[in-house]
């Protein structure tokens, strides 16, 4: 088995993508979530886990956890990703079969990367080979929405929220990098791509990649900006419009971008609210914890979003 292991770190050092040859192999390369890494050291001297389910947003660690644990531990292991095999058959032939045979080690470790995207008839299948295996069989789910997975299944599972590391952290992490790479860099570069994508670790770091050339970062940063719906509303909101074209302008930029999922702009507005605002901070702050509230509850997330920035714009504007 050590053959094996030799053998990954040889394929990840020949990997030309910088978000595979630079993800963390230990938990002390692992940035962010201490709190959690604390339960996984655990887990790894104990040389046991419960199941686990994992969930937060896209390109947060959430995977790299996941495998850190399964390379980790003295287990046989398996990756799934459920994104490209989410029907019950899955679940009936490649999972149980792996549960059910006799491995090298005494414990075993399945890992079902995006979980949410399993049907419910694979979920409710999942439950019951989790349960009839559980004595010597360890599943690790990893979701970007812990709603879409299923009661029986999280109570099944110890469930931990996977938080992004800080924008500095990730800024620390992408200079050593970028070091690692020999490319040079100026800092102030670094900024508009943690900005425009974070907190998105893996797609930071496949932008610098992207942007790197001839051993230099070179960063087109009008072209990262009008990429970003994030940047172009705030620039909206901070510029000289009157508040009728700035509402058309950013109902135009929402519908365009068929965006579903707002949390990421209501968090982004509020780390920017200074430079938007117009000294109405405190004003602006209320309405986005109240729209936030309400969008818990709406089925249509555009619906308080808009109704947000028309609140918004008749303060500042």
């Amino acid at each position: 088995m050590d053959f094996f292991k030799e053998q990954k770190v040889d394929n990840q050092e020949a990997n030309t993508l910088w978000c595979e040859r630079h993800r963390p192999q230990t938990l002390d390369d692992y940035i962010g979530n201490d709190h959690l890494k604390e339960k996984v050291a655990d887990y790894i001297e104990f040389n046991d886990i419960p199941h686990l389910l994992l969930f937060g947003r896209p390109g947060t660690g959430k995977t790299t956890l996941a495998k850190i644990l399964s390379n980790t531990l003295n287990c046989d292991s398996i990756i799934i990703n459920a994104s490209d095999e989410r029907g019950i058959d899955i679940i009936r032939n490649k999972i149980k079969g792996f549960a059910s045979t006799i491995g090298f080690k005494s414990l075993k470790i399945i890992v079902l990367d995006e979980a949410d995207y399993l049907t419910p008839e694979a979920q409710a299948s999942l439950r019951n080979v989790m349960e009839v295996f559980s004595r010597h069989c360890r599943f690790i789910l990893t979701c970007n929405y812990v709603e879409r997975i299923i009661p029986a299944i999280q109570s099944r599972c110890q469930t931990f929220q996977v938080i992004p590391p800080t924008k500095k952290d990730v800024a620390v992490k992408i200079s050593q990098i970028l070091t690692a790479e020999n490319v040079t860099y100026d800092l102030p570069d670094i900024v508009p791509i943690i900005d425009s994508m974070y907190p998105d670790i893996r797609k930071i770091i496949n932008t610098c990649q992207l942007n790197s050339s001839k051993g230099k970062l070179k960063v087109d940063v009008a072209s990262i900006i009008d990429s970003d719906i994030k940047v172009k509303l705030v620039q909206i909101l901070s510029s000289d419009m009157d508040s009728r074209n700035a509402y058309v302008n950013s109902r135009q930029l929402i519908a365009d971008s068929r965006m579903k999922d707002f949390s990421e702009l209501y968090t982004f507005l509020y780390e920017k609210v200074d430079t938007y605002s117009n000294n109405n901070t405190s004003a602006v702050i209320l309405i986005l914890a109240e729209s936030q509230h309400k969008d818990a509850l709406s089925v249509d997330k555009e619906i308080p979003f808009m109704a947000c920035l028309i609140s918004i714009l008749g303060v500042i504007k």
